[in-house]
């Protein structure tokens, strides 16, 4: 693991004058939006061939007579890929700009999650040991940390021929990696046609079949809750709520859409759902389930500071289903800024802007975060 202390030093060496940087994709736009409210020059790292979103519709330039400012993109550096942030010329250019940079999903899908952890000397705004918790196929991940907090989650089913209720088979998808190649099915026959279907379709692998997650399906509405620790305040003030999102998915949202009679009719292979995330919906919840996800939230800070210290540091996720009975299952986590927080930006999360009494996205929370710290000289505790 990079050493804190080296980055540390690099943080405090910028000085108030830095540059927040991200990778140009996930949930860029929400951390770019919210650095520039708080008077920060934003960089986004784009890959060639994907930029004009960053390096044209929302790049800073004058607004029209004499308005403010369009746009929330400063400066834009160009990669062949994503992965080319590792290079030494790019970390020099960067270093030399003053960049922290804001971990997203893109972050540690596209960068080997060794090579960020150990050859990234640029500093990340948030914890980097917490990244690896994301990915399912590590022998401690999220659940071993939910399981050590106390957190439901749904059960797991180690073997099909177990199955004997709706499950969720989860793995990535065949070609496009970082996307899910998960299904639901509620017996092992059922498992072994329709993961055939699956696997002819070109949808998944029989040698990611082989490590999938198996767990019980929790019948329920989704809420992704988007929470906010600061470690420069007194622990009991530390958490926060901000929103709450939901996901798109397609091809599930475009099923969901059509009547029974016009699904059955669709081929077969069209009838099994696709879980490609598409976008995002925001959502509040019923007040009588904050308490509880403010209860999920200070367990699961205070188990990542013991576990892997100093734990938690800014933005996280609790992706969250509610059963028939009000309780709330924890099925997914992102110790870093959500997928689906572009939902609120500049107009603010609701839970955030009644916290704050202004528009406070995660983006924004996060660069107010550090523009505190800047002004108490205490960087080096958001950094590693």
């Amino acid at each position: 693991m990079m050493d804190r202390n080296l980055v540390r030093e690099r943080a405090r060496a910028y000085g108030p004058d830095l540059t927040v940087g991200t990778i140009a994709s996930h949930s860029a736009l929400d951390i770019l939006d919210g650095a520039h409210a708080e008077g920060f020059r934003t960089l986004a790292l784009c890959q060639r061939g994907r930029e004009l979103t960053y390096s044209r519709y929302y790049r800073v330039r004058p607004g029209p007579r004499g308005a403010g400012p369009r746009g929330c993109v400063d400066d834009v550096h160009i990669l062949d890929r994503f992965a080319d942030v590792l290079r030494p010329e790019t970390q020099r250019a960067l270093r030399e700009a003053r960049v922290i940079l804001v971990p997203n999903r893109a972050l540690s899908s596209y960068v080997p999650l060794d090579a960020l952890e150990d050859r990234l000397e640029i500093p990340l705004l948030g914890s980097r040991a917490l990244l690896r918790l994301e990915e399912r196929s590590e022998r401690e991940n999220y659940y071993t940390l939910l399981a050590r907090a106390g957190i439901p989650f749904p059960e797991e089913v180690k073997d099909p021929r177990s199955i004997d209720g709706l499950v969720m088979v989860k793995l990535p998808h065949a070609v496009k990696r970082l996307e899910r190649g998960f299904f639901t099915c509620a017996s092992y026959e059922e498992y072994r046609e329709k993961s055939q279907k699956l696997q002819d379709a070109g949808v998944i692998r029989p040698e990611d079949l082989a490590r999938a997650r198996i767990e019980r399906y929790i019948l329920g509405p989704v809420f992704n809750f988007n929470y906010f620790f600061s470690p420069l305040v007194p622990r009991e003030e530390g958490l926060e709520l901000l929103g709450v999102d939901e996901r798109r998915e397609s091809s599930l949202d475009g099923l969901v859409r059509l009547p029974a009679e016009q699904q059955l009719s669709l081929p077969p292979a069209a009838r099994i759902p696709v879980y490609t995330v598409v976008g995002h919906g925001t959502l509040t919840v019923r007040e009588s389930l904050l308490e509880e996800a403010f209860r999920l939230g200070e367990l699961f800070v205070d188990a990542a500071r013991e576990r892997y210290p100093p734990g938690v540091l800014g933005p996280f996720c609790l992706q969250t289903c509610v059963d028939p009975d009000g309780h709330l299952h924890v099925f997914d986590v992102a110790v870093r800024i959500g997928g689906g927080t572009n939902v609120h930006m500049a107009l603010g999360h609701p839970y955030g802007n009644t916290l704050w009494r202004e528009p406070m996205s995660s983006g924004r929370r996060w660069a107010r975060e550090l523009r505190l710290a800047l002004e108490l000289g205490r960087v080096g505790e958001l950094v590693t």
